[in-house]
């Protein structure tokens, strides 16, 4: 397939070097990141689109991909799909999909769950929103860059599946490393407590493959001195788009909430900006319980 690939970041370039080792024809552009071998660079994101049956796009935020949008649905083909494959507002995704639909263009949103290693060896999950025959169309990319697609319905429905798991995720984490310094301070080895958790019900994908304390379990950011597999400030852009969507709906989500609190204390005041999620462990074992007032 003929492919303009917006966004060759961290995320973006191995996702675009797979589509190209598999054959595809690939034209990318990004404003500061260079583009990949192997990929054919184009002078704007505009010219990368031209022609091509499918754009993705990989990008920061919301307000980006409105802006990058505005630049490159005019220059697409009718009939061509925009598959946007960043983590983004729900908002955002749908006003994109619009435009998109008034221009004759298909536009999916499928944000990602899987990291820079998932990128990198073609294993990501996508999360997809809109149309079940553009789904279908782009299939044979989407079988190139990961291992799983599961279309979730409408548009915006892949970013709302996206921040639903990853305020699990975030939740989850910090319920995880609070038992580990819980345990720590009552005496209880880690291996015990990760042998007995992980076999009982507090089984989760925290504790058993992404276990946030150095030596127990498989081998995860911890034992890497929790260099980010997925960094702190990434889970706190997710959690916060959480708590905007809620807002939105009039949702209740306290835990959700609460967790957004945490990890925006520990990113932007404790200096957790440039670990892994999991470091909240070392976080909470620094710290004591508040004192009764």
């Amino acid at each position: 397939m003929k492919v303009g690939f917006i966004g060759l970041g961290n995320m973006g370039a191995p996702m675009a070097r797979n589509l190209a080792a598999a054959g595809h024809d690939v034209a990318g552009f990004d404003i500061s990141a260079q583009v990949p071998e192997g990929i054919d660079a184009a002078a704007t994101a505009a010219v990368a689109v031209a022609a091509r049956e499918v754009a993705i796009t990989m990008l920061p935020d919301g307000e980006i991909l409105r802006s990058v949008a505005h630049e490159i649905i005019p220059a697409m083909e009718p009939g061509a799909i925009m598959l946007d494959c960043s983590t983004v507002d729900v908002e955002s995704a749908r006003a994109v999909a619009e435009q998109a639909r008034l221009a004759a263009v298909h536009a999916l949103d499928a944000p990602v769950s899987g990291g820079i290693g998932g990128a990198e060896a073609g294993t990501l999950t996508f999360m997809v929103g809109g149309s079940e025959d553009a789904v279908n169309a782009v299939a044979p990319l989407l079988d190139v860059m990961g291992q799983k697609a599961v279309h979730c319905g409408p548009s915006g429905n892949g970013q709302a599946a996206k921040i639903c798991n990853n305020m699990i995720l975030g939740a989850t984490m910090i319920a995880t490393c609070e038992a580990f310094a819980l345990a720590d301070k009552l005496g209880l080895d880690r291996q015990a407590m990760y042998d007995v958790v992980s076999t009982s019900s507090g089984y989760s994908w925290t504790m058993n493959a992404y276990c946030p304390a150095p030596g127990i379990g498989p081998a995860s950011p911890a034992d890497n001195d929790y260099r980010p597999g997925f960094a702190a400030e990434l889970m706190l852009k997710d959690l916060r788009l959480s708590q905007q969507a809620a807002e939105a709906v009039n949702a209740d989500t306290p835990i959700g909430a609460h967790a957004t609190e945490i990890y925006s204390s520990f990113v932007e005041d404790e200096g957790g900006k440039g670990k892994d999620f999991s470091a909240m462990l070392p976080r909470f074992v620094a710290r004591s319980r508040p004192a009764a007032r």
